[in-house]
């Protein structure tokens, strides 16, 4: 570093410390680590640059100081050493966020050093632990929680809420015990809430254009559990980029506040709060956006959101047909008299990601959306027969085994064994609920062999029904069809599949043969398992499946009854 620029910085006038961190940053606007600068020249730099944004009468060499600083901040080294609370603080103040009244008006004058100071603290944020607890314990929180509630004042631009927001995912995502002080001290689920519902409805009053003739409900409000919501036809918006980050954000510091959450014991409040998030979480899933990637972040933060509420909350995710103006809607997504486009949505949303090719890994592309569907499914009853019917549909083609073709049903039973153990069981999960927990009609749709590591691990490999069976209506949802009937008997349980008639390799031998024929087996697969190749089981008192010491043990059961597994799996 050069001594020039330390001694400037320290001992300058306001115009040379511009004129010289103006080419300081110009020239290192795309560096982000600093090898050739030791601690203690930083430190002067930083001492030099603290001196200036703590003196209110150097406003003219603010917004460079602050500038210079976000860009040494990307640089995680020597973070802890160089930045105390006296220095947080005042950028703190300079982002306008104390908490104080008088600290929350913002000039025209004021804004880009605001904005600066936020970045800055959301790279200080995200890579130093001192700087995270220091924001955790001064009136950070407090600020940002306080300049939220002016998120409608339509002089506020978007870069100071975008940030603002930013800071406050850092420090949920980092901090975890500012989850509860912000979820109940602060009441911010319910702020947040405001600024979604907020953006979508200020964006469609501007775009008349984009009416889609829709209410706004919420089954809550009419059962007097919530917060009565607007009964006035919305309009469904069309979201522009900054709008779309900014929803983005919100619902990425939505997710952090509710993953921790005890669905299971919800006060009576509380689940309200979920029911009106479910429901503007539905009307988000129907925004329209500018660009097909904003559509997709979008909906990846919804799904990702949805997959922490509790199960009473998913109906909200339908609309009855009553609440429509006229209605009516497009007749593939009435069911039962509901309109299951927001379902219908998440259903797409899971299409694209199987045909996505991108470096995103499985488990990062499919498990927050097959996890959000199975939850769906188990909790309600309608979505979860919207859902059977498009995914497993009455079967025809049986002259193919389940995971070959291009249907939704085939791609979802390829993954039942795909490498990823959590995508694999995610997905059985899905299929497993849509058939209600039965065994025989999971078999009937994957083929034993691909229904068996989901049975194995529930101890159901001799059949019957999962423990969540008695969850499920009793009434029978499909009948098979002609095409099933007519080679139901030549099906092959294992690949779920038409198989002609083998010819059996024992005809003709007599029973000497037999009997050779299969110690010979025998003497293969103990060989087998002696060296580890192999390891043969059995199925333990429970139904899960358990390691043999040796392979004349088999001999003492069989592993799965024909019976059951040729049983009508919808004849109940």
């Amino acid at each position: 570093m050069d001594d020039e620029l330390l001694n400037t910085v320290q001992n300058g006038s306001q115009e040379d410390i511009v004129k010289v961190l103006t080419e300081f940053n110009r020239k290192n606007a795309a560096t982000f680590c600093f090898p050739e600068w030791n601690l203690n020249k930083k430190k002067r730099l930083i001492d030099g640059i603290y001196h200036h944004l703590k003196d209110k009468s150097a406003t003219q060499c603010h917004r460079v100081c602050l500038e210079s600083i976000r860009i040494l901040s990307r640089e995680k080294k020597n973070l802890d050493e160089l930045f105390n609370e006296d220095i947080v603080d005042t950028m703190v103040y300079l982002a306008g966020l104390l908490g104080c009244e008088e600290n929350q008006s913002i000039h025209q004058s004021d804004l880009k050093v605001i904005n600066e100071a936020q970045k800055s603290l959301c790279n200080l944020i995200f890579n130093s632990t001192v700087v995270q607890r220091i924001c955790c314990n001064n009136k950070c929180l407090d600020g940002i929680m306080m300049r939220l509630k002016t998120f409608k004042d339509s002089n506020l631009p978007h870069e100071i809420k975008f940030f603002d927001m930013r800071m406050l995912f850092l420090l949920t995502a980092l901090c975890a015990d500012v989850r509860p002080k912000l979820r109940c001290e602060h009441h911010g689920l319910i702020y947040l809430m405001e600024i979604v519902d907020l953006i979508m409805k200020s964006n469609a009053e501007r775009n008349q254009n984009y009416y889609r003739g829709r209410k706004r409900f919420s089954k809550s409000s009419r059962r007097g559990r919530g917060q009565t919501r607007d009964s006035d036809s919305f309009l469904i918006p069309c979201l522009d980029d900054d709008e779309v980050d900014l929803a983005c954000e919100v619902l990425k510091i939505l997710f952090n506040l509710t993953v921790s959450v005890d669905r299971l014991n919800l006060e009576e409040e509380d689940e309200a709060h979920f029911m009106r998030l479910v429901s503007i979480l539905h009307d988000i899933l129907l925004c329209e956006t500018k660009s097909v990637e904003k559509q997709e972040e979008l909906q990846s933060h919804t799904v990702n959101l949805l997959t922490n509420m509790p199960h009473s909350s998913y109906e909200e995710l339908l609309t009855p047909l009553t609440d429509i103006p006229g209605g009516k809607s497009e007749k593939e997504l009435e069911y039962e008299g509901m309109n299951m486009e927001a379902v219908a949505i998440l259903l797409s949303f899971l299409e694209k990601r199987l045909e996505q090719k991108s470096m995103i890994s499985q488990k990062e592309s499919l498990s927050p959306i097959l996890s959000c569907l199975g939850e769906c499914a188990r909790s309600n009853r309608i979505i979860r027969k919207w859902l059977k019917g498009k995914i497993l549909p009455p079967l025809k083609d049986v002259m193919k085994k389940p995971e070959e073709g291009d249907s939704l049903r085939n791609r979802l039973v390829r993954l039942m064994t795909c490498v990823c153990t959590d995508v694999k069981e995610l997905v059985a999960d899905l299929l497993f609920v849509l058939c209600k927990e039965n065994v025989g009609r999971l078999v009937k749709y994957t083929g034993y062999g691909n229904a068996a590591g989901l049975l194995a691990n529930r101890g159901l490999m001799r059949g019957g029904q999962g423990s969540g069976a008695c969850n499920y209506s009793s009434e029978s949802e499909d009948s098979e069809t002609e095409e099933y009937l007519a080679y139901k008997e030549k099906i092959n349980p294992v690949t779920g599949c038409y198989e002609e008639p083998k010819p059996n390799p024992l005809e003709g031998m007599s029973d000497e043969q037999k009997e050779y024929e299969a110690m010979q087996l025998v003497n293969i697969m103990d060989k087998l398992s002696r060296s580890g190749v192999v390891q043969p089981i059995k199925l333990a008192d429970d139904g899960t499946p358990c390691p043999v010491e040796h392979i004349l043990e088999l001999q003492e059961g069989i592993t799965i009854k024909e019976e059951d597994i040729q049983k009508d799996p919808d004849s109940d």
